[in-house]
């Protein structure tokens, strides 16, 4: 499977795309926008830019796209009024795989610039996007020319199925009856990707930028390619590649079936199952449809809507978040 190719949340903006199924997503970023928040405050006052370059690497589409950098402008608009400074001028890069539903984000810019001038008034400086397609495991800006970058939801997959998945048979993913040479083969490809990540950012970022960083023959030749590390392993390998400080740790949760109250509760599908299939789906149906066509889509879904709703009524479900905030070492 050729990941860059091939991986990217479902577009548009109806019931199956991600826009319409990413709030578990969103409901992350607004639980860990503190950590955020601190580290862009911190920058802001130690180095005082003229301009602001702000990346989020993995921005996929909808809703989500731009609610994490306008949260970030306005913390900086409002500390350089605090300080009378004059405003700065700001730059969105957003990124994610070729595949990704940038005319969505395009299309939805120009509102979104607008309900940022009337919320922030007339003397805010420019704010200028930019979409950067491309695989965050390498290089995409140039040499010191961002000062934050931000990832969220996006870090757990890898750039490629791991090499020696043979022997996982009847699983797509690490599981239970996986061998051990299957789970090492996984962590060994996080420990390669993440290690070219951090290397590549502490060649984009200046000194002192920051980050705030979730038919037989057929199902055994399919693997997903992620893997979601403990927060010791994200540690260690931070800490080894020496390019950057840890300034703030934390781990969250949010139940699998933590959805808004918006969901029409008539709806004979409207259960916890249907729900986490739905935004399953939105995740991960580029790449089944890649692997094993389009036919069988809508009944793979309606199965695993089964199995995750036996699933919840049996055990308390949760997506374990992992965020870090760490600075460039100068």
């Amino acid at each position: 499977m050729e990941v860059v190719q091939v991986l990217h949340m479902n577009g548009g903006i109806d019931e199956t795309s991600y826009a319409s199924n990413s709030l578990i997503q969103k409901k992350v970023i607004a639980l860990t926008k503190h950590i955020s928040e601190e580290a862009i405050t911190n920058l802001y006052c130690s180095t005082l830019p003229r301009s602001l370059a702000i990346a989020d690497l993995g921005c996929s589409s909808g809703p989500n796209t731009l609610f994490l950098v306008s949260e970030l402008i306005k913390v900086v608009d409002k500390l350089r009024q605090k300080l009378g400074h004059e405003s700065l001028e700001y730059q969105a890069f957003l990124n994610d795989l070729p595949g990704n539903d940038f005319n969505t984000i395009f299309k939805s810019l120009p509102n979104f610039q607008k309900q940022m001038s009337y919320q922030m008034g007339p003397g805010i400086g420019p704010c200028l996007f930019s979409g950067t397609p491309g695989s965050f495991y390498g290089r995409l800006f140039p040499s010191k020319s961002l000062h934050f970058v931000h990832s969220s939801y996006s870090l757990q997959w890898l750039s490629q199925v791991p090499e020696g998945l043979d022997n996982n048979k009847g699983n797509i993913y690490m599981a239970c009856t996986s061998p051990p040479d299957v789970l090492r083969a996984y962590y060994e490809q996080y420990q390669r990707d993440f290690s070219m990540f951090l290397k590549c950012r502490a060649e984009e970022l200046v000194a002192g930028g920051g980050m705030g960083l979730i038919d037989e023959d057929k199902v055994n030749s399919f693997n997903i390619p992620q893997y979601t590390p403990s927060p010791s392993e994200v540690k260690t390998e931070v800490s080894k590649e020496g390019y950057f400080s840890i300034d703030h740790w934390e781990v969250s949760a949010i139940k699998w079936n933590d959805f808004d109250n918006e969901f029409n509760a008539s709806n004979a599908f409207s259960n916890d199952g249907y729900k986490v299939a739905k935004y399953m789906r939105a995740v991960a149906e580029s790449m089944i449809v890649s692997h094993f066509g389009d036919a069988i889509i809508d009944e793979v879904f309606l199965r695993y809507r089964k199995i995750i709703a036996d699933h919840i009524s049996k055990e308390n479900c949760q997506f374990i978040n992992v965020t870090i905030s760490i600075t460039k070492i100068g």
